[in-house]
């Protein structure tokens, strides 16, 4: 870190960083408590949404235990609370760590948060969709080719969502995290390149541990996580064309600064 960011840390005391960082958690854990308000009456339309999508028409679903309607219905409370609050999370982190950063590294972080969120939803909503149908019909039908009656708990069943859904939320971060990263020089366009095939065979491990170890289905779960490399490996030449512009610029003022010293 710079001596001009050294500075600016050192303003604060270390006693007020902790009171900040207190602050900041009282904040978000009231809008968390809000999220969960607003959970509690939004849980049952999900749930009965979730439990009659077009692809459970056959599904008849039980509960073995007592409590799983009640666990199920306060774990859509906590996810839908977690999502509601999510961009209040990463405002209070980027708050607390912005008077480290130049102005125009706090701009730039900033603008991650609405990119951030956006690409949650997405990554929800390709999965909810498109994967989740797909993985559900193929079981069932080799179930059936088979000659087994699945009969689904609905834990089970909103166990298989969660697992399912919710890891795409942060895979669709992929973009966002490689341009971070080239921005910082930890990484660069020709290092995602020479190392693509083995993000490639990582990626298709992560998608047999999301989805059941079929072949045809690992490979289209791995397709849009190769996609999505290759969208960042794009995105990263224009995160490294920054780095390597803040890099000039900071050498050329380290310069201009000797030179001042000398004379």
């Amino acid at each position: 870190m710079s001596e001009k960011k050294n500075e600016q840390m050192k303003e604060q005391s270390f006693g007020e960083h902790l009171t900040e960082l207190r602050s900041r958690l009282i904040v978000t854990a009231y809008f968390f408590f809000a999220g969960l308000i607003i959970g509690f009456f939004v849980s049952r339309p999900l749930i009965y949404y979730m439990q009659n999508a077009p692809w459970t028409d056959n599904i008849q679903m039980h509960a073995f235990q007592v409590m799983d309607p009640l666990r199920i219905y306060i774990l859509i409370m906590v996810v839908v609370a977690f999502v509601i609050t999510l961009p209040v999370i990463m405002y209070q982190i980027w708050a607390f760590v912005s008077p480290g950063l130049y102005e125009k590294e706090r701009r730039i972080t900033l603008s991650y948060i609405p990119i951030v969120m956006l690409l949650v939803l997405i990554g929800f909503a390709f999965s909810y969709f498109i994967l989740v149908p797909y993985i559900i019909r193929f079981t069932f039908d080799l179930s059936a080719s088979m000659g087994i009656q699945t009969t689904i708990g609905i834990n089970e069943y909103f166990g298989f969502l969660f697992r399912t859904v919710l890891p795409f939320g942060v895979i669709f971060q992929m973009p966002v995290l490689v341009l971070f990263l080239t921005q910082l020089g930890i990484i660069s366009p020709p290092f995602l390149k020479k190392n693509r095939k083995y993000a490639y065979f990582i990626l298709f491990v992560l998608a047999a541990i999301i989805a059941p170890p079929e072949l045809t289905t690992n490979i289209i779960l791995t397709i849009p996580m190769i996609i999505l490399y290759e969208i960042s490996i794009v995105i990263s030449k224009y995160g490294y064309k920054r780095y390597l512009k803040a890099e000039e610029q900071r050498i050329s003022e380290g310069l201009e600064s000797g030179d001042l010293d000398e004379s």
